[in-house]
């Protein structure tokens, strides 16, 4: 038996929304520590006496750690597991985002929150990678799609945490309340198990045999009683098989997508509170952040909802191409009422794009190199990442419109390439080695 019908047969229950919870969680932790900085900005920049440029170098940091940290662990969850990665991304992040709120001066912060990163670049594609290896082909991508959404939540709770705590105890503490929830969650991580999926397409049937008996038991059905297949050409595989091929032409796809969508929401949001502060002369209160955060969750719902309708290549399209319209509207909105709505939209577009991109990009690999193939190309959006806050402080320098543009060009030129060279993925069986995997057309 193929181990993508194996779980299809053990199908979704208590088991994965177990998984789905951690993960979530986790997702949420990562959204909140990444995004925390942006809002302690002003206090930072304060405190340190920055300048924009050495604010954004600040910020960029914790993506540069990302970067290394997303291909790193990639390519060792592909190599010793994903559950071993899976524990200590967010051991490292956990313990040098706490260290971060204690930084004496900026050249401390900025190597903390890069170490911080380091984890968290790790943690994001794992959860991913595990999370859709216990996944039955029906409806998965909208699971996958759910699970993006927890960054919502810590999007959110990030911005409450800034409402609450920058008035009244400063940045320090609202760096520290993210990270420490972040140990809560490791302990949680320690019982979680290996992928049957990556056991056995290491030539590990007796192991993955046993825990898809248990995820039967978890979900309290009957193991399926046909031995499961050894895929054609399990063992391991080289990162250099990402850029070999078809898979070759995939990748190249996917890092352009990721590296552009990357530069453009960071290029935003890093700079968000700063704006609204200084642009607009809204409260450095973070209300109008918090709002324009809760535009996120209705889409990814709206994304949830269609990637199983519509297919993730046009939701994904569609969505990208939406984000750069609101974004350009954003750049030549005259009123108060049209920042506020041109803004909101380009967080439910942008967000509910992440949410189909995170879907899509696991599926596109074998299980051989899925962490791999999803650390390098979220890699690509922290290149992105590490680039935008200090174009940003640039573009702002000249104009907000000019940077509004040049963001809303990234989205479109993003779209542009899903449209033109994306395969669609829905209702596809996941491959587990480079010899199994068929090009889709």
């Amino acid at each position: 038996m193929h181990i993508q019908d194996a779980i299809d047969r053990v199908g979704f229950g208590r088991f994965q929304r177990r998984l789905f919870l951690l993960c979530g969680i986790t997702w949420a932790a990562d959204a909140a520590e990444i995004l925390l900085l942006s809002f302690a900005l002003p206090g930072v920049t304060e405190e340190f006496g920055l300048t924009s440029g050495q604010a954004g170098l600040v910020v960029a940091s914790t993506f540069a750690g990302m970067l290394a940290g997303a291909w790193f662990w990639g390519i060792m969850a592909d190599r010793v597991g994903r559950r071993l990665g899976f524990q200590l991304t967010i051991a490292i992040f956990a313990v040098f985002g706490v260290a971060s709120a204690f930084a004496p001066g900026p050249v401390w912060l900025a190597v903390l929150r890069a170490l911080t990163g380091f984890g968290l670049g790790g943690a994001m594609p794992l959860d991913f990678a595990l999370f859709t290896e216990y996944l039955p082909t029906r409806d998965r991508g909208r699971w996958l799609v759910l699970l993006e959404s927890w960054w919502a939540v810590g999007t959110v709770a990030a911005a409450a945490l800034a409402l609450i705590i920058m008035p009244t105890v400063g940045w320090r503490w609202l760096l520290a309340t993210s990270a420490a929830a972040a140990l809560l969650v490791l302990w949680a991580r320690l019982r979680v198990p290996e992928s049957a999926r990556y056991l056995l397409a290491r030539g590990d049937v007796a192991g993955a045999s046993v825990l898809v008996a248990e995820v039967a038991r978890i979900n309290g059905v009957t193991p399926p009683a046909r031995p499961l297949q050894l895929p054609a050409g399990q063992g391991a595989a080289t990162p250099g098989d990402l850029l070999r091929g078809a898979l070759g032409r995939t990748t190249l796809l996917l890092w352009t997508v990721w590296l552009l969508i990357g530069f453009g929401y960071y290029g935003i949001f890093a700079w968000l509170p700063q704006i609204f502060a200084d642009e607009y002369g809204f409260l450095r209160s973070y209300q109008y952040v918090f709002f324009l955060a809760l535009a996120q969750l209705p889409g990814y719902l709206s994304a949830a909802w269609l990637v199983e309708r519509a297919g993730r290549k046009p939701v994904l399209a569609g969505y990208l191409a939406a984000a750069a319209v609101a974004t350009f509207g954003w750049a030549v909105a005259d009123t108060s009422a049209m920042v506020l709505l041109s803004a909101g939209l380009m967080n439910f577009f942008t967000l509910g794009a992440w949410a189909a991109l995170y879907a899509y990009t696991p599926e596109r690999y074998p299980t051989q190199l899925r962490a791999s193939g999803l650390g390098a190309a979220s890699g690509f959006a922290r290149i992105g990442a590490v680039t935008a806050p200090l174009a940003g402080g640039a573009l702002l320098a000249l104009s907000l419109p000019v940077a509004l543009t040049v963001f809303a060009a990234a989205f479109l030129l993003a779209a542009l390439a899903v449209a033109g060279y994306a395969a669609e993925t829905r209702g596809t069986r996941l491959d587990d080695t480079v010899a199994e995997r068929v090009p889709l057309r």
